[in-house]
């Protein structure tokens, strides 16, 4: 029987605009440049008409603007001190002149940090921010993540995972948080490939111990309900890399927190979110900075 429900969402992002002007909130000082930089909110209205109840839903985006207020990075959301910051701020203007509006999309295993690194890297770049399993949720009534793979099965998941990525890929100036496994289908990447891709590569034993403290029943591929649940996490997670490990190396650029640990003399676990982004931004120069001079050559 056909589902005759139509549904909406909004969704709420930043973007920079040239038409509003926003004075600073907080106590933290930016660059001249950077404060130049006009902020606006974008609300994404999306009317999803599900099809059949075991097939994906048709996504509309449309885009309507209010005025806001604060930042994540100045509403104290995230922890980084005013160095940190200046240091983000610079190197993302430094980075801005190669992206073009590109888009940028998050990949990497569950729990690597995609969802908090996307949104600072948005505050910093004047980007939106989308996180795709949150789309897909909200494009179902609300249902989780953990809910849909347990109804509706993780076919049906995937399909609307791939909507999402297709509509969001004809759009300019977004960071993309993507699913753990949307790197799996070759049409996911056609999609990605329309912008910047950056792998989030977190080593194993950090993730566990991450996933297991949080709890493992909002990710369905690692939920068990007995045994030890570090040792059942890293054993699920080593199964799910040896799966993918090849596709997240499609990406056009790789954020080794390992490597970033080494650099920095810590423990893999002390990495701050702010850390890595700032390593994002790194890549990213130097992929588009290789890309550009491949064209010249």
């Amino acid at each position: 029987m056909e589902a005759r429900v139509s549904q909406s969402l909004q969704l709420s992002s930043w973007i920079n605009s040239d038409k509003v002007v926003r004075k600073p909130s907080g106590s933290l000082r930016f660059s001249e440049k950077w404060n130049e930089k006009l902020r606006h909110r974008i609300v994404i209205s999306c009317h999803l008409q599900p099809r059949k109840a075991n097939r994906r839903v048709a996504l509309k985006v449309s885009c309507s603007s209010h005025n806001v207020q604060a930042s994540v990075l100045e509403s104290g959301c995230i922890t980084a001190s005013t160095d940190e910051i200046e240091t983000l701020k610079n190197k993302s203007e430094e980075v801005e002149q190669y992206l073009d509006g590109r888009c940028i999309y998050l990949v990497g295993m569950m729990g690597c940090g995609k969802t908090t690194v996307g949104r600072i890297l948005a505050e910093t770049l004047g980007y939106s921010f989308f996180d795709c399993d949150r789309l897909i949720e909200q494009a179902v009534g609300g249902t989780t993540v953990a809910e849909i793979f347990k109804l509706r099965g993780e076919s049906f998941f995937r399909d609307n995972e791939t909507e999402v990525l297709h509509k969001l890929s004809a759009m300019h100036r977004l960071v993309v948080s993507t699913g753990g496994g949307a790197v799996v289908r070759p049409i996911n990447w056609r999609h990605m490939h329309k912008g910047i891709s950056v792998w989030l590569d977190v080593p194993l034993e950090a993730l566990a111990k991450r996933i297991a403290a949080e709890g493992t029943k909002s990710r369905p591929l690692l939920h068990e309900e007995s045994g030890d649940i570090y040792d059942e996490t890293l054993k699920r997670l080593t199964t799910l890399m040896e799966t993918r490990g090849e596709n997240y190396a499609n990406a056009s650029a790789r954020v080794s927190v390992e490597n970033i640990a080494v650099k920095r003399g810590k423990d893999v676990c002390h990495i701050t979110p702010t850390e890595i982004t700032l390593e994002v931004l790194i890549q990213i120069e130097n992929f588009l900075k290789k890309q550009e001079s491949i064209v010249v050559l």
